[in-house]
C-alpha cells in the first residue's frame, strides 16, 4: 500500500524516473517534496544531489518521454526569435522559446513533463508548442545571456512585485495612497503598469502613450521615431490606469479637466533606475497619457557614436574646448539635441569647471553638474535663472532653450564675458538660426561677437544589419536626391530595407544622427552685420565646405548605414 501511496504522490519528471528505476520512489517523492519547499525546479533538485549529470538526465527526459534532445552550444542566439520571449517567464518557468516555423514554436527545456510551462507559452503566443530536451545548466546560462542582451540582468528583472515605483522625490508612489482596499483592488492594474513600462524600456522605447477612444482602449511605443501599438487592454481599466500613473506621478488625480505634468521614477535595482516625464491631456473619452522615458545611457555612448562625420565631430570639439562663446543646437523636438548637449557637457564636466544647466525639465541627470527646472508658475524662468547662474561663478552655463529677447540677450552677454553658453532653438538649419535671433530682436552685433557654432541635426533610422538588402536605384534618382555626379563610380552599393525579427518587420533598427556643423566665420559676421539672409549665410556656408543635412544624409547612404528613401523623408529637401 505504502509503495502504491508513493507512486500517486509523485508526477512527471520525478515518476518517470522512479518507474524507470533511476532511484526509488521514496527518493523521487522526497526530491519533489524538496523542491516544492524550497522554491526551486525539480531538475535543479535533482542536479544538486549530484546522483544525475544535467547531460545525463537530459538524455534520460529526451528517451523517456520522447522528445527530441539538442544541444545548446551550437545554437546562434543571434536567430533567437525575441519576438515571442518574455524573459520574466523565462527565468520563473525555465523555458526558452527558440524557433518559429509555421505556426509551431520551439521551445527548450529540461523537464518535459512540465505541462504548466508549456501551457503558459502556448496560451502567451497563441501557438503550437513543440518542446525539445536541453541541459539545464546551458538552458540556465542561455536564459542570462538573453535577459542580459535585452539591456538588464536577471537581477533586475526580478518579480514584478519586487520592483518599486517611486515617486520624484524618491518616495515609494504606493505610499500615497492610504486606503488599503483600494490598493487591493487596483493590484493587477499595478502589475499590469508596471510590465508595460519594463516592456518599453526592453523594446528599447522612448515613449509610451496611452490612449482612450469611445470604444477602445490602446497602448503603443515610440520605436526608432515610429509610433507602433503594442496593446489594446480593456476600456473599463482606463481611468485606474490614469489615475495609478497620475498618483505616482504626484498629480492631482481629482483634475481631469486641464493637462498636467509631472515626473516618476521606476527604479529596477540598487543599481538601476529609470525617470519618466508624465504628461496627461484631457481628450473626449478620457485622460491621455504620454510618458517620456529619460534614459541617460545615450550620453555615455561618447560623441564618436552619435552619428559626426571626421570633419563634424572636429569642428565641434573646437568649438566645445573655446574657453567663451556660445554654441546652439537646433533641430525639431525629438531629433536628440538633448543628448548632443549633454555629451558636450559630459567632455566640460571636469573638476576645475563649474557648470549650470537651466531645463524645462532635466531630462538627463549628471553628476558633478548644476542642474535647475525651470518653474514658470513659481517665477523661475530662464532668464531669472540665467541671471543666478551669473553670480555663481560659472564656467559653463547651458540653457535649455531660447524662447524670448531677454533669456537671448543673458545668455549672449553671459558668452561675451568670458563663459561657455550652450543652449537650443527649435529651427529647421544651421543658417536659418541666426536669422531667427535676429527676429527675435538681437542685435546683429551681438549675434556676430558671441556664437562661435550651430550645429543642426535630425535622427534617423537605422538599417537592421540583418536583413537589409542592396536596392537598384537609378542614377537619375541619386542625382535628384542631391549625389554628386562624380560619385555615381559604382564604387559603393546603395541599400534597402526588408523586415525580419530583428527589427519586428521594419526594415529598421536604432537610430543615428545627421548634422550640419556650421562654425560662424569671419565671413559670416560680416553677413549678418549686413542683416544678411538665411539663404545668403546658407550659401556662404557651402562655399565654407559646410555639410547641410541632405548632404550628411547622403553620406550615411553611401556608407550603407540608412536607406535614400528614409533620408528623403527626414530631410525633406
Amino acid at each position: 500500500m505504502a509503495t502504491h501511496a508513493a507512486t500517486r504522490n509523485i508526477s512527471g519528471l520525478a515518476r518517470a524516473l522512479a518507474q524507470h528505476g533511476v532511484m526509488s520512489e521514496s527518493e523521487a517523492e522526497a526530491l519533489q517534496v524538496q523542491s516544492q519547499s524550497s522554491g526551486v525546479s525539480f531538475v535543479e533538485q535533482v542536479l544538486s544531489g549530484k546522483r544525475l549529470s544535467a547531460a545525463q538526465l537530459a538524455v534520460f527526459a529526451s528517451r523517456a518521454f520522447g522528445v527530441p534532445l539538442f544541444d545548446l552550444t551550437g545554437f546562434d542566439f543571434d536567430q533567437l526569435n525575441r519576438e515571442y520571449v518574455d524573459t520574466r517567464m523565462a527565468q520563473a518557468r525555465r523555458v526558452l522559446p527558440l524557433h518559429k516555423r509555421g505556426n509551431r514554436l520551439y521551445v527548450a527545456t529540461s523537464d518535459p513533463a512540465n505541462l504548466q510551462a508549456l501551457d503558459e507559452v502556448r496560451f502567451k503566443t497563441n501557438l503550437i508548442v513543440e518542446p525539445v530536451v536541453v541541459e539545464d545548466d546551458k538552458l540556465a546560462q542561455a536564459i542570462a545571456k538573453v535577459v542580459e542582451s535585452a539591456g538588464t540582468t536577471l537581477k533586475e528583472m526580478a518579480a514584478l512585485e519586487d520592483i518599486e515605483i517611486a515617486l520624484e522625490d524618491g518616495s515609494p508612489g504606493a505610499a500615497a495612497s492610504s486606503d488599503e482596499d483600494s490598493e487591493v483592488e487596483d493590484a493587477p492594474v499595478v502589475r499590469y503598469i508596471q510590465k508595460v513600462l519594463i516592456d518599453a524600456i526592453t523594446a528599447g522605447a522612448s515613449d509610451i502613450h496611452f490612449e482612450p477612444y469611445e470604444r477602445f482602449y490602446r497602448i503603443r511605443y515610440r520605436l526608432d521615431g515610429v509610433l507602433m501599438e503594442v496593446a489594446q487592454p480593456p476600456l473599463a481599466i482606463k481611468d485606474k490606469v490614469a489615475s495609478r500613473i497620475k498618483v505616482i506621478s504626484k498629480l492631482d488625480i481629482a483634475e481631469r479637466r486641464v493637462p498636467q505634468d509631472g515626473r516618476m521614477k521606476l527604479v529596477l535595482s540598487k543599481t538601476r533606475a529609470i525617470d519618466f516625464r508624465v504628461s496627461t491631456l484631457p481628450t473626449l473619452f478620457g485622460e491621455k497619457i504620454v510618458m517620456r522615458i529619460l534614459d541617460s545611457s545615450g550620453i555615455k555612448l561618447g560623441i564618436e557614436q552619435l552619428g559626426y562625420e571626421a570633419d563634424q565631430q572636429e569642428q565641434l570639439l573646437w568649438a566645445v574646448g573655446r574657453p567663451y562663446g556660445m554654441i546652439l543646437v537646433t533641430g525639431p523636438t525629438g531629433s536628440g539635441k538633448t543628448v548632443s548637449l549633454y555629451t558636450c557637457l559630459s567632455i566640460l564636466n571636469q573638476p576645475g569647471t563649474n557648470i549650470a544647466t537651466a531645463e524645462d525639465p532635466a531630462e538627463i541627470q549628471l553628476p558633478g553638474v548644476n542642474q535647475v527646472n525651470v518653474n514658470e508658475k513659481a517665477g523661475l524662468t530662464f532668464a531669472l535663472a540665467l541671471r543666478a547662474f551669473l553670480r555663481q561663478d560659472p564656467d559653463v552655463i547651458m540653457v535649455g532653450e531660447i524662447r524670448d529677447l531677454e533669456t537671448a540677450e543673458i545668455a549672449i552677454k553671459a558668452a561675451q564675458t568670458g563663459h561657455l553658453v550652450l543652449s537650443t532653438l527649435h529651427t529647421n538649419d544651421a543658417p536659418s538660426t541666426l536669422v531667427r535671433m535676429l527676429n527675435m530682436g538681437v542685435a546683429p552685433f551681438n549675434i556676430a561677437s558671441s556664437v562661435n557654432l550651430i550645429t543642426a541635426q535630425r535622427l534617423t533610422r537605422k538599417l537592421c544589419t540583418h536583413c537589409k538588402r542592396p536596392e537598384d536605384i537609378p542614377p537619375e534618382a541619386l542625382l535628384r536626391a542631391g549625389f554628386p555626379e562624380e560619385s555615381l563610380d559604382g564604387s559603393w552599393q546603395p541599400y534597402g530595407p526588408v523586415g525580419c525579427d530583428h527589427c519586428k518587420g521594419t526594415g529598421y533598427k536604432g537610430r543615428i544622427g545627421i548634422y550640419e556643423v556650421m562654425p560662424i566665420s569671419d565671413d559670416m559676421r560680416q553677413l549678418i552685420m549686413r542683416n544678411g539672409t538665411s539663404l545668403d549665410i546658407a550659401e556662404q556656408a557651402q562655399r565654407e565646405g559646410v555639410k547641410n543635412l541632405r548632404q550628411s544624409g547622403l553620406l550615411k547612404v553611401r556608407s550603407g548605414i540608412t536607406s535614400l528613401e528614409e533620408i528623403e523623408a527626414v530631410t525633406n529637401e
